[in-house]
């Protein structure tokens, strides 16, 4: 009889892992294409995948580095665009067992990516070897990913890296149209978005603006906007009007 693995253990970790490390597999390659195809090293854009592990902030600090952007401007745009993954780990932090210390927290923050967080969410309760389980082979699969694609771009033909360049595009489109179609308060953040990154990009008068503070800007005004229009509601709001 074939044995059953047990739940919060490292070997469990690892199990519920795997389907998150091929997921990453292709997005960190699209990455890593990017990131040569615009000038940086293949050591460079692994380095970035091994010390940050954040698909849409990775991906926006590319055009800032290689812009010549400021410092101040990498670190705004990092913490608006990252900002989700605090509150992501105060989430997760209620389903820690005693095991989980405070350097393991740190160490399990620094993984904790959105399809960590929703496997580990699904958990009545996780430990530290469980945590280390689940978010080693998601880092390893966007490392890896990210160091094929590099290597690949630097070997293939310039059209083809050029089209490979524009999947991790496509990949994020993928992600934001199916909620925009569901969610119309979605769709909107969404358009705010484009009409003010097509305003920084067309007008003269705003055109000017460094690629990292357009990035902020547009950002902070969409979300905020979005916001006060449609505030989300708390659960005994909702209760009260049923």
């Amino acid at each position: 009889m074939k044995k059953e693995v047990k739940e919060n253990t490292f070997l469990k970790g690892i199990i519920d892992g795997i389907p998150i490390c091929f997921g990453y597999l292709s997005v960190a390659f699209a990455f890593g294409i990017f990131a040569v195809s615009n000038g940086l090293t293949s050591a460079e854009a692994v380095l970035i995948s091994m010390t940050n592990v954040t698909s849409a902030g990775q991906l926006a600090s590319i055009p800032i580095m290689v812009s010549g952007g400021t410092l101040i401007e990498l670190a705004l745009s990092q913490f608006i665009i990252n900002l989700r993954y605090a509150l992501m780990s105060v989430s997760l932090s209620q389903k820690f067992d005693k095991s989980v210390r405070l350097i393991d927290r740190f160490i399990i923050a620094f993984i904790n990516t959105d399809e960590v967080f929703a496997v580990a969410s699904s958990k009545k309760e996780v430990g530290k070897a469980y945590m280390f389980g689940l978010i080693l082979t998601p880092y390893i699969g966007w490392s890896a990913g990210t160091a094929i694609g590099a290597i690949a771009g630097n070997i293939l033909p310039a059209i083809v890296i050029s089209a490979l360049g524009i999947a991790i595009y496509g990949m994020f489109i993928a992600i934001v149209v199916p909620r925009a179609r569901e969610n119309r308060h979605t769709l909107f953040c969404v358009i705010s978005a484009i009409v003010l990154s097509c305003i920084f990009r067309y007008i003269p008068l705003f055109s000017k603006v460094h690629t990292g503070f357009t990035i902020i800007i547009c950002a902070v005004i969409a979300s905020a906007v979005s916001a006060i229009l449609f505030p989300v509601e708390s659960e005994k709001e909702e209760k009260d009007e049923l």
